[in-house]
């Protein structure tokens, strides 16, 4: 059917069978989500659970040196068959969740390095498990370690998953970063919060950056991470002014606009989000101790829901007239609309 069609525009077979070569070899090397690559994610996050999140007192009883030993062990075998199956068996999905999982091998080989030699940045953070529970400044080597290991990976296997690591990453340092800076093991929870609302805000640049510049979807990690270190740093700041907390419901307005703008769901999310609790604020405030007060808030959530219904249902024509408002100049600066 393929060649009858052809020849009848006028296409020759030797072309047509190129062509036809050639749409294989993109549809082949597209990473579609179907249920096959729901399975693999979902092995590549069990082994990155199991060495990450899951990495228990028992493991502490073989050493520094030990564990090092076994977490370059898992990382080099992942890190030598993620890179071949990727490229030369072009199985890119599989290779890309294998070399995923070496790089997060890589902040568990520095600890037991770390542990071994007694070295820390700052003071003795305890066991790894508390890598992913208390902020430490003694957690960077770690994570600066890892966001170079990630780099590499990305420089032989390009495949956007790999940006996952490095965004979660850059969301803890968003953290961990404040008690160096401040040469403190502990620190006062609304400079944390300031550090972490900056260091958000230079991740979503790069995100941005990184969206215009690359054909993938290498970006979705790193606005998901930076708008958790920016919102999150956002939200908890300590802020008994009526005004203070206008201009939080402001920001999270921007910020679903900005959704539009970048084409980004997370945006609107976030910002929804902060919306929705300004408002409750403001009804906490004029209805305190009042019975009107489990109304207010039914009508704010269901308000919510009837908005967000309304916006999916005309999205594309508020999309669309929002951006026919901006400058050509300023057209130009948005990134690539995403499937």
């Amino acid at each position: 059917m393929l060649f009858t069609e052809a020849e009848r525009a006028g296409i020759g077979q030797e072309q047509t069978e190129r062509l036809w070569v050639g749409l294989e070899e993109a549809a082949a090397g597209q990473l579609k989500f179907d249920s096959m690559n729901v399975a693999y994610y979902f092995g590549g996050l069990i082994v990155i659970g199991a060495m990450s999140f899951f990495f228990n007192l028992a493991w502490e009883r073989v050493g520094g040196w030990g564990i090092m030993a076994l977490a370059l062990t898992y990382g080099g075998l992942f890190g030598s068959l993620g890179p071949h199956l990727f490229r030369a068996r072009k199985l890119y999905v599989a290779g890309g969740l294998l070399t995923t999982v070496a790089v997060c091998m890589t902040p568990l080989a520095v600890y037991g390095l770390e542990r071994a030699l007694g070295l820390w940045p700052q003071a003795d953070p305890g066991n790894y498990h508390n890598y992913h529970v208390l902020v430490k400044g003694s957690w960077l080597g770690m994570e600066l370690a890892t966001l170079a290991a990630g780099a590499v990976a990305l420089r032989f296997v390009r495949f956007p998953f790999l940006t996952a690591p490095v965004a979660f990453t850059l969301w803890y340092m968003s953290m961990d970063l404040a008690p160096l800076l401040f040469g403190r093991t502990e620190i006062d929870e609304q400079w944390q919060a300031w550090v972490s609302v900056v260091f958000g805000a230079v991740v979503l640049l790069v995100a941005y950056l990184v969206d215009r510049w690359t054909k993938d979807d290498y970006a979705f990690w790193l606005y998901l991470f930076g708008l958790a270190a920016f919102w999150g740093g956002l939200s908890i700041m300590e802020s008994g002014e009526p005004w203070s907390r206008f201009v939080y419901c402001i920001i999270n307005l921007l910020l679903i606009a900005t959704s539009t703008l970048l084409r980004r769901r997370a945006f609107a999310v976030f910002g929804s989000l902060g919306v929705a609790g300004y408002l409750s604020y403001l009804a906490f405030s004029l209805f305190r101790d009042s019975l009107i007060l489990p109304l207010a808030l039914t009508v704010i959530g269901v308000g919510v829901i009837v908005a967000t219904v309304a916006y999916q249902r005309n999205r594309a024509k508020i999309d669309a007239s929002i951006v026919a408002v901006l400058p050509a100049g300023f057209r130009q600066l948005l990134p690539p609309e995403r499937d």
